[in-house]
């Protein structure tokens, strides 16, 4: 099999990038998840902070809103601080979106930077490589100038 041994640089360009995707795997998986953890406890921070009014705050309304606005509405709150907050909690949960949104991003960014750019400069590293040892390989070609004294020339006459 010719494709064994001719292009044995291939196989080590694949071997080189499945184990190159696995560091970057890694790091991009722990960067997810950290990033995640700290954007969910922060949406669930935002949702579980009421903003009353004092009369609001003396009517009792600060016993019966807390946690996210599903909770305080099965708790009993009064509308008005529902709808005072509805704003501010869905300003949190469009920040939450527009922050995975921009993880994706980097992370599609980081694995373009990290795996897909290396893995492209290595192939054309390679191949040049492999292009330049095949043209040192071959051996020169005789000159096709002068003909070799081994071969007869033939020749016509006219009369």
């Amino acid at each position: 099999m010719a494709w064994r041994q001719k292009n044995r640089w291939f196989k080590r360009w694949l071997v080189t990038i499945t184990f190159w995707l696995v560091p970057v795997m890694i790091v991009a998986m722990n960067e997810v998840r950290d990033e995640m953890a700290y954007n969910s406890d922060d949406l669930e921070k935002s949702l579980s902070t009421w903003d009353m009014t004092d009369a609001q705050r003396a009517a009792g309304a600060a016993s019966r809103c807390y946690g996210a606005p599903e909770t305080a509405r099965a708790a009993g709150c009064p509308a008005d601080v529902l709808a005072a907050n509805e704003r501010k909690h869905q300003e949190a949960i469009d920040e939450y979106a527009h922050r995975k949104a921009t993880l994706a991003d980097y992370l599609w960014h980081a694995f373009v930077g990290y795996w897909i750019v290396p893995a492209i400069f290595l192939l054309f590293v390679g191949m040049l490589i492999g292009g330049i040892r095949r043209a040192l390989r071959r051996p020169e070609r005789p000159s096709s100038a002068a003909p070799s004294p081994s071969t007869k020339v033939k020749t016509t006459s006219h009369p």
